[in-house]
C-alpha cells in the first residue's frame, strides 16, 4: 500500500482479489475509523505451515523504534483502506495502550496457544 504498491499489486479472479508483497505492507499507517493514527506496521508474522497472516507487528509510540512499544495484532482485526493507502483497526489509543505489548528486545512466544488466544481475545477476533 506503500509506494512500491503499484509495481507489486496485482489483480486475479472476478473479485479483483489484491495481492500485495508483504514488504510493501510493512511501515504502512494503521489508524482507527476516526482517523485517528495509531503507529505503523512493523512486520508481519506468517504461519509457514499453512502460509497465512497471522500477526501485524504494530508499533506505537517512540521516536525512531525508541522507547516505542510493538503490539501483535491478529490479520483479522485490520481491514485494508485502499483510498488512503492504509490499514484500519477498529480501537481506541486508549485501549491499544493498554493491551498486551512487548518491546525489540524481548519477542513473545507467537506460537504460544495460550498467548495467540489471549491477545484474539483482546481484539475480539477468533483465534
Amino acid at each position: 500500500m506503500n509506494e512500491s504498491t503499484s509495481t507489486t499489486a496485482s489483480s486475479t479472479g472476478p473479485r479483483g482479489t489484491r495481492l500485495l508483497s508483504a514488504s510493501s505492507l510493512c511501515s504502512d499507517d494503521v489508524y482507527n475509523p476516526k482517523g485517528e493514527k495509531l503507529g505503523s506496521i512493523k512486520e508481519l508474522m506468517l504461519d509457514i505451515g499453512d502460509g497465512r497472516v497471522c500477526y501485524a507487528v504494530l508499533s506505537f509510540g517512540g521516536f525512531l523504534s525508541l522507547g516505542e512499544k510493538l503490539f501483535a495484532v491478529p490479520w483479522s482485526a485490520l481491514t485494508v483502506d485502499t483510498a488512503n493507502k492504509r490499514f484500519v483497526m477498529d480501537t481506541d489509543e486508549e485501549r491499544l495502550k493498554n493491551a498486551p505489548g512487548f518491546d525489540s528486545d524481548h519477542w513473545p512466544n507467537m506460537a504460544d496457544e495460550t498467548w495467540g488466544r489471549n491477545v484474539h481475545a483482546y481484539y475480539g477476533s477468533t483465534y
